[in-house]
C-alpha cells in the first residue's frame, strides 16, 4: 500500500523549505535578502533530500512528492491508476498545507514587500520571459532531465548503492538542474509544487498579493505531465526500466 500519509508529509516539509529559501531571498527585510540563485537553487536540492527522508519515515516506501514522477511509475505499473491518483492528490494537499505555514512563518515581511509579483513567485513559479511554447518546452525538458536521471539512480545499472545515498543523489539532481536549466521557468518540474502554493496564494489573506496568474499556471503542471510520460519512453528505450 503507497503511504499517502508520508507523500502528504513529505511533500509539506518540502515545501515549507523550497519555498522557503525563495522567501527568505525575495522577500523584504529578511536577513537572507539578496542572497541570490545560488541560495534558491542549493535551497531547493536541500529540502528535496530532506522531504524524501521525511516522507520515508512517515510511511512512504519510494517517495515521489511530484505527480509527474507518479505518472511515470503509473506507467511503468508500479502503481494502480486509483492508487496513483490518491498520491497525486496527497502531493498537492501538502503543498498547499506547506505553503499555507509558510504563510504565518514570514507573516510580517508580506507587507514590508510591495512587489506582488515578488510575493507571487515565493508560492508558484513564472517565466522569465513570458512564451507559451518556449515555457512548455521548458518544463517539459526540465522534467525529462528528472525523471530519466531518477531512473538511472534507482537502476540496477549503476551499482549497489546504499539505500539512503540515493536521497542525497536525488537532491544533487535537482540542484544541477536548478544552475542549468532552471533560470527560464524557475523549474518548477512538479505540478504539486507549483499547483498547492497557488492555491493558497489565491485564497490566503496576503496584503498586496495582487492576481495568482492562473493564465500561466497550466504550463507548470501540464509541461511535467508531458515530460514525464516522454521520460518513460526514452527510459524504456535506453533500458533504464
Amino acid at each position: 500500500m503507497p503511504g499517502y500519509f508520508g507523500e502528504f508529509f513529505g511533500t509539506t516539509v518540502m515545501i515549507i523549505l523550497g519555498n522557503g529559501c525563495v522567501a527568505n531571498v525575495i522577500l523584504r527585510r529578511t536577513k537572507a535578502e539578496g542572497g541570490g540563485w545560488m541560495v534558491i537553487t542549493a535551497g531547493w536540492a536541500f529540502a528535496v533530500t530532506i522531504g524524501i527522508f521525511c516522507a520515508n519515515a512517515a510511511g512512504s516506501s519510494q517517495p515521489d512528492l511530484n505527480p509527474a514522477l507518479t505518472l511515470a511509475k503509473l506507467l511503468i505499473g508500479i502503481y494502480q491508476p486509483t492508487q496513483a491518483i490518491y498520491i497525486m492528490f496527497c502531493q498537492v494537499a501538502g503543498a498547499f498545507a506547506g505553503a499555507c505555514l509558510l504563510w504565518l512563518h514570514f507573516w510580517p515581511h508580506w507587507a514590508e514587500t510591495e512587489d506582488s509579483g515578488l510575493i507571487l513567485a515565493v508560492f508558484s513559479t513564472g517565466p522569465a520571459i513570458r512564451h507559451n511554447a518556449a515555457n512548455l518546452l521548458s518544463e517539459v525538458m526540465g522534467t525529462v532531465m528528472l525523471i530519466v536521471p531518477v531512473f538511472a539512480i534507482f537502476s540496477s545499472g549503476v551499482g549497489s548503492i546504499p539505500p539512503g545515498m540515493r536521497a542525497y543523489l536525488v537532491g544533487i539532481l535537482i540542484w544541477s538542474i536548478g544552475l542549468s536549466l532552471g533560470g527560464t521557468t524557475g523549474y518548477a518540474i512538479n505540478p504539486a509544487r507549483d499547483l498547492g502554493p497557488r492555491l493558497a496564494h489565491a485564497i490566503l489573506p496576503i496584503p498586496g498579493k495582487g492576481n495568482s496568474d492562473w493564465n500561466y499556471a497550466w504550463i507548470p503542471v501540464v509541461g511535467p505531465f508531458i515530460g514525464a510520460i516522454i521520460a518513460y519512453v526514452i527510459a524504456q528505450a535506453v533500458g533504464i526500466i
